[in-house]
């Protein structure tokens, strides 16, 4: 029988650079995934008339939802297109019956005003039958919407007038438990509505896609998607680190049964 464990040292190890160049544990910037676990449902928001409300009043079916500020020169509007577009694409799901989204600026200086002027916008871009309802654009405090960030594992930092923050979509039950992430800025209708199940049950479902996201940017002047060489020189270059290293591990256990054979 051929020994395989060069090869499984090699596929480990591939594995534990991965997770390093993922960042592991804690990041500055990034997701924890908090999987089976509960959003801040003690939060209280505002919507876009001003009114208070707490979040878990909100929560009554399977809900997407972003963290995003509405100044955003990044990631925000091209993750929401995404969802508008995913939306559009997605005939067998009803919004406001079998989902609703929930976006919600972290940054304080976002007002009941820009959400509803963004929520308008987003509206417009309905092709189908959607009730306002369906897509709620909400504020808070620093300390309300950071709460809620944290309590799903959400990460960003101050740079200047701006954020640096990961773009994600986190589905939650009606209960408000953490069942899945996607990741980037487009969405598959048939993942989504896999993820929407997913959520009407409260079963929580690993993420197997995470670096993508991480490797593109938003040009604010050219206003696109542009692609961040450092970052992914980095994940390759970890790649092909774990590459070569489980190559070698494999000759060496090929030449040790080579040598062992009569």
């Amino acid at each position: 029988m051929r020994d395989r464990r060069p090869f499984v040292a090699g596929l480990l190890l591939c594995t534990a650079l991965l997770a390093r160049g993922q960042g592991a544990g804690e990041p500055e910037v990034g997701v924890t995934e908090r999987l089976g676990q509960k959003a801040d449902l003690s939060v209280i928001l505002r919507d876009e008339e001003g009114r208070e409300v707490p979040l878990r009043s909100l929560l009554d079916k399977p809900t997407l939802l972003t963290l995003n500020f509405f100044r955003c020169t990044g990631i925000c509007t091209p993750l929401l297109n995404g969802v508008a577009e995913m939306v559009n694409r997605s005939p067998d799901l009803v919004p406001g019956k079998d989902f609703q989204i929930l976006t919600v600026s972290f940054d304080g200086r976002d007002t009941p005003e820009i959400a509803l002027r963004k929520k308008q916008n987003y509206l417009k871009q309905m092709q189908r039958p959607f009730p306002p309802s369906a897509w709620r654009f909400l504020t808070g405090p620093p300390e309300a919407t950071k709460a809620l960030c944290d309590s799903v594992g959400f990460r960003f930092k101050r740079d200047g007038d701006q954020f640096v923050h990961p773009g994600v979509v986190v589905f939650l039950s009606p209960e408000g438990t953490i069942t899945r992430y996607m990741y980037g800025v487009t969405f598959l209708p048939a993942e989504v509505a896999m993820a929407v199940a997913e959520a009407r049950k409260g079963e929580a479902e690993p993420t197997v896609a995470r670096l993508l996201p991480f490797c593109y940017s938003r040009d604010p002047q050219g206003r696109r998607t542009v692609l961040e060489v450092t970052r992914v020189a980095g994940l390759a270059t970890l790649l092909l680190a774990a590459l070569v290293v489980g190559a070698v591990l494999l000759r060496k256990g090929r030449s040790s049964r080579e040598e062992e054979a009569p």
